[in-house]
């Protein structure tokens, strides 16, 4: 690509980031990285009424654990800023009245009483009112087309309050592209007349949108479906403004696990699994909201399974490192169609991720775990442990639970299993074995082996009748590693301890 890509992620801080608005800035930042390009972060906060304080830092906060830094941004590298659109807003006023002497917009003087009135009258008459070529001069609705420049300049002086509108041209066909879903054909007499600049002073999104995109030079606008509607009108304001407008690529939903939908705020409360990267208090109510980092998620894993969720690289391949994904990324295989997203299948992701870890970095990961638990171990022991348990293990902290009987002995024993292993013989089978336990002098893997298995022949029985009471006494249930590791790890001593303690339990 011998363009300069420049592309950018433009949130509103009206809350904690969703991971479906994660993803935009991932395929972002993908393709900004592939195309040795930059990748912007703008925060668009005109609509002051919904922002919340920590919102913003909250997002960046999300990119950088995602490890999908922003090259340009508030604070960082402002070569076309400031990013915050509060900020800025003493430029959009400037393009507003640009376009009204151009003849692509006007003034309208419509309060919203009025509006509501001919919303309900066309209700009431089985049509719907739409703010457009149909009447906009038909001298109902009151705006600069209908009335002189002197109303109109006696109006603005005397403080009438105002929007500017966008004038979409009549019986036009657009033939608009889009990276991701191709041609698409627009009636211009279907859109409306939106409204550009805001009675209170401020621009609307597709006002302000534009002017930024164009002064960031951005190149390629990556975003959500939600913003598919908006297509046709921000392509007209490139053409009003004679600029060059940028290549557009606009992303499917990502859908609910069960049944239809966009997966919303609200859906990871009600189906158990968070939505949002990091976890979020939210400063007015309190309320804290779980998130992926909290809930034990590698970011390489979280950011692995928001890439497949609407990208398909063409291979078997599903595990990619951050270097990998950006190789291979490509707008031209992003679905048009939204991707149901499979709790299941992101345990699964972070379960791949944790396997490829070394057990040394694991036990860096664990040791404060268990430290929080009280218990202090040898960093060697940990390690051992580690790599004993970690195969049947999701999140690090599932290593707790596969691994507590290395720390400490058992203090209950499954009722269930018990009933099933522990016969009326069982003691007396479990007393012998200590004695045969305490005649092994070097008490290895290899020794114990032998000697207890050999001990078992010789009586003739099953090894079931041993070496589950046995694994019973040691884990106190049937589950765990190789007995004989778990043996040798925890000692000898211990050992006949636990088996001692069960038969002093269950006979």
């Amino acid at each position: 690509m011998s363009e300069n890509v420049r592309v950018r992620f433009a949130p509103s801080p009206t809350g904690p980031l969703h991971m479906g608005g994660v993803r935009t800035a991932l395929y972002n930042y993908l393709f900004a990285k592939k195309h040795n390009g930059t990748f912007v972060l703008r925060i668009e906060d005109t609509d002051q009424t919904r922002y919340v304080a920590n919102a913003e830092q909250y997002i960046i906060d999300s990119l950088e654990w995602c490890n999908i830094p922003f090259d340009e941004g508030p604070g960082k590298n402002e070569k076309y800023g400031p990013y915050r659109q509060s900020e800025r807003k003493h430029l959009y006023k400037q393009y507003a009245d640009e376009l009204i002497e151009k003849g692509w917009a006007y003034y309208a003087f419509d309060t919203a009483e009025e509006l509501d009135a001919h919303r309900k009258d066309h209700e009431a008459n089985g049509k719907t009112f739409i703010y457009n070529w149909h009447n906009r001069e038909k001298g109902r609705l009151v705006n600069s087309l209908v009335l002189s420049s002197e109303e109109v300049e006696q109006r603005i002086a005397n403080g009438d309050k105002y929007v500017v509108r966008f004038k979409t041209p009549q019986d036009e066909t657009l033939i608009l592209q889009d990276e991701v879903r191709g041609t698409i054909k627009i009636d211009t007499n279907t859109l409306d007349d939106k409204v550009l600049f805001k009675s209170d002073g401020m621009p609307t999104y597709h006002l302000a949108n534009i002017v930024d995109d164009h002064l960031m030079k951005i190149s390629h606008v990556i975003r959500g479906e939600e913003w598919l509607p908006s297509l046709p009108l921000h392509t007209l304001l490139y053409k009003a403004f004679e600029w060059e407008a940028p290549k557009f690529a606009h992303l499917s939903l990502i859908l609910k696990p069960v049944g239809k939908g966009k997966l919303g705020k609200r859906d990871g409360d009600k189906l158990g699994f968070p939505v949002f990267p990091l976890q979020y208090t939210n400063e007015e109510t309190g309320n804290v909201t779980r998130g992926y980092k909290e809930d034990g998620y590698f970011a390489e894993a979280f950011v692995n399974l928001l890439a497949l969720l609407g990208w398909n690289p063409g291979t078997e391949q599903e595990l990619f490192s951050l270097e990998e994904l950006t190789q291979a990324f490509d707008l031209a295989r992003v679905s048009k169609s939204g991707a149901k997203f499979s709790p299941d299948k992101a345990k699964w992701f972070n379960q791949q991720y944790l396997q490829q870890k070394s057990a040394e970095e694991l036990t860096e990961l664990f040791l404060p775990i268990l430290n929080s638990q009280g218990v202090e171990a040898d960093k060697n022991y940990v390690q051992n442990v580690v790599g004993l348990v970690k195969e049947r293990a999701n999140f690090v902290n599932d290593l707790s639970e596969l691994s507590n009987f290395f720390f400490a002995d058992p203090t209950e024993y499954d009722l269930k299993a018990a009933k099933k292993q522990w016969k009326e013989t069982t003691g007396e089978l479990m007393t012998e074995l200590v004695s045969v336990i305490e005649g092994i002098e070097d008490y290895s893997i290899e020794n114990a082996q032998t000697e207890i298995k050999g001990w078992i022949t010789s009586k003739e029985i099953g090894f079931g009748k041993v070496m589950q009471p046995l694994r019973l006494s040691l884990v106190g249930k049937l589950a765990g590693p190789d007995l004989f590791e778990i043996m040798t790890m925890v000692g000898k001593e211990t050992t006949i301890k636990r088996i001692q303690n069960a038969i002093a339990a269950l006979g």
